[in-house]
């Protein structure tokens, strides 16, 4: 016996999403209405509007009542936080972007640390503390720990040239990011470098990477909260 044949919706969503990949059909593209593909595919109207309704629920249509059903823009591939380099939004914003590096060593890793960077406790890990300023207010504290077999030279960079993200995309280029987002009430240590009153609310982002399966960097970034918003897109 060979393989029986794929339902009649599941043909008429393959023949849609190969107008989709090929480009006929555009983001916004307008799709033919139920009637026009029953006439166009020869499909009864049952079966389109099945293949129609499952394209919508998977986010490759958009239904829009009594106007029409149109072609989505397509999923972004990185989660609601993308990975940025600070220099660059800064930059992009018609800003100026310094740097002021205030720790820069190695360490054996704790247990906290080994655990974020998947090793054993005592292994080296090197630490980077700096202060990211927006036309010379300061706009972030990044506190990174860098798994030393992976960035061995990390150390020895000029950071005030080049953001470790920058540095570290080169040698370890990033395929996969988490990011756990939490309101917090800074150090006195972390206010005095943000140059705010003791108690402002700040944003930490907990940031982990890794480079194919090997984990790279465990970084806490900290921002004001009366200087920074979070902007992400999202499709349901």
């Amino acid at each position: 016996m060979g393989d029986s044949p794929a339902p009649l919706y599941a043909r008429v969503k393959q023949m849609i999403t190969q107008q989709i990949d090929s480009g006929n059909w555009p983001p916004h593209y307008r799709v033919p209405s139920e009637s026009e593909l029953v006439s166009q595919l020869g499909f009864s109207r049952m079966t389109i509007n099945r293949a129609l309704r499952e394209m919508t629920a998977d986010g490759l249509l958009v239904r829009m009542q009594g106007v029409g059903t149109f072609v989505a823009e397509p999923k972004s591939q990185s989660a609601l936080f993308e990975v940025h380099n600070i220099a660059d939004e800064i930059a992009s914003r018609g800003h100026r972007h310094t740097c002021q590096v205030i720790v820069l060593e190695e360490e054996a890793a704790g247990s906290e640390r080994a655990l974020a960077l998947d090793m054993r406790e005592g292994q080296k890990v090197f630490h980077s503390l700096i202060v990211h300023y927006e036309n010379d207010i300061p706009v972030q504290i990044e506190d990174r720990f860098v798994n030393a077999l992976v960035a061995p030279e990390y150390l020895k960079q000029d950071f005030t040239l080049q953001t470790p993200y920058a540095y570290l995309n080169q040698v370890a280029p990033l395929t996969e990011g988490e990011h756990v987002v939490e309101a917090i009430l800074a150090e006195p240590s972390e206010c005095k470098l943000l140059q705010i009153e003791k108690g402002e609310p700040c944003l930490l982002i907990r940031r982990r990477t890794w480079s194919g399966r090997q984990p790279v960097t465990a970084a806490r970034l900290i921002h004001p909260g009366s200087r920074h918003s979070l902007e992400g897109r999202f499709h349901k």
